[in-house]
């Protein structure tokens, strides 16, 4: 039976972390930031780890690990 590809585009957007939770970039972050007051562009700009269980077992699925 063959290898099990790495995700090679899920790769490139999230991180698992040493314990084992999945890090992320927020949305709304890329441009257009002039309009959001300074408290909304910093919380954008920063990481956050995916709440879902069911869809941290999946990403981890796909990245192999």
């Amino acid at each position: 039976m063959p290898k099990q590809k790495t995700h090679k585009g899920l790769a490139k957007r999230v991180k698992i972390t040493g314990t084992g939770k999945v890090k992320r970039k927020r949305c709304n972050s890329s441009h257009l930031m002039s309009g959001m007051n300074s408290r909304r562009r910093s919380r954008s700009s920063s990481f956050t780890t995916v709440a879902s269980a069911k869809v941290t077992r999946t990403i981890k699925e796909a990245l192999c690990k």
